[in-house]
């Protein structure tokens, strides 16, 4: 399956915005849509970059900080973001929950050191982060702004309000919960990039919250983890869903063995973006599944019940690590925006900048 013609658009961000010798358009890993702005986040980050659209081109970069708005275990450590969603006035974000594993320096490090680095994994505090923030227009300046609470613009007497789901400095409830899941407990122990538990998609449709893993794949199918929250004095709580003894479901999709990278609904169908699970190259694919997960229950769907729309990139075309699709999100006349981590040379613009992909899709 070929990969489609496409557009491209340019993301321009503040060289002034890099963080700690990160360039920002390196680094991205998810992004959303509302009306005229895109938000973005990257990996070493622990905050959501807002452009807006002007001219063709997504500008007037802007940083929110996070810990302006939710409390985080570590404040100036990174969150790793991997998924953003919009629903019902809230931007949802969801970090990977992943242990993450030391990578060998060959520039600075002996053979020895190197080798030990591999045995080194470390657990980043804030990477336990699943939160919703009030995100509402503000029609005097016509973009979307973030509040740490506002009032509902659909029902003024309700008050929406920054929250997340509970969480420490080495697991959060959803975390705790599923270290006692026959199918994702093994995992939960071995990092993210090595087939361990990583979630890379957050996607919110009808109070159902939808979390995409990149890992672990069992016998080539991959996991959507659905969870269900409500606000109990100003904090975000797991609940049950339905009959389910859980408060998750499980929903597995057979991706032709890859993992998943990002997750965004089209009307009622949910998108799926896949790719290698572990740090390799591979093709990176876009699914479609008609409906998303069935309601009431578990699911299961083969690969015969899985629509393939078509492949964004292909790993043995571009050099080793580059140009990851991580990211897609539907634009005002719905076509698909897909942004990429490790960009390639011809991808990038000046000191700051990058271009974006648009598909169509229909």
């Amino acid at each position: 399956m070929h990969t489609p013609k496409h557009e491209k658009i340019l993301l321009q961000f503040d060289e002034e915005s890099n963080v700690a010798d990160c360039e920002i358009r390196s680094e991205l890993s998810t992004i959303a849509r509302t009306g005229s702005n895109l938000w973005l986040a990257f990996d070493e980050g622990a905050g959501l970059e807002r452009l807006s659209i002007n001219d063709k081109t997504y500008s007037k970069h802007t940083r929110f900080l996070l810990s302006d708005y939710i409390s985080l275990p570590a404040e100036d450590e990174e969150i790793d973001i991997e998924g953003i969603a919009y629903a019902d006035h809230y931007l949802w974000l969801a970090g990977s929950h992943s242990l993450k594993r030391s990578k060998p320096d060959k520039e600075k490090d002996s053979v020895t050191k190197q080798i030990k680095s591999l045995a080194k994994v470390k657990n980043d505090p804030n990477r336990y982060t699943i939160a919703r923030i009030p995100v509402i227009l503000n029609e005097k300046t016509g973009e979307y702004q973030l509040y740490k609470q506002h009032p509902n613009p659909d029902k003024p007497k309700e008050i929406l309000r920054a929250t997340k789901i509970k969480a420490g400095k080495k697991n959060s409830k959803l975390s705790q919960a599923l270290r006692k899941d026959k199918h994702i407990g093994p995992f939960m122990h071995i990092p993210g990039k090595d087939n361990g538990m990583d979630i890379e998609g957050i996607a919110v449709r009808n109070g159902r919250i939808m979390l995409g893993l990149r890992g672990p794949v069992l016998r080539g199918y991959a996991l959507i983890i659905e969870i269900a929250v409500e606000e109990k004095k100003g904090k975000l709580k797991l609940k049950k869903i339905g009959k389910h003894k859980n408060k998750y479901r499980k929903h597995f999709v057979h991706l032709r063995g890859m993992g998943i990278r990002e997750l965004a609904y089209a009307k009622d169908d949910l998108l799926i973006l896949a790719g290698p699970t572990m740090d390799c190259d591979g093709t990176i694919g876009l699914y479609r599944m008609k409906g998303g997960p069935k309601d009431k229950k578990e699911s299961i769907t083969h690969e015969e019940g899985i629509e393939q729309l078509f492949n964004i990139a292909m790993g043995h075309e571009t050099p080793y690590g580059k140009d990851k699709a991580e990211g897609i999100t539907l634009t005002e006349d719905e076509k698909i925006m897909v942004v990429y981590d490790a960009p390639a040379d011809e991808r990038m613009v000046g000191d700051s900048d990058a271009y974006a992909d648009i598909f169509p899709y229909q």
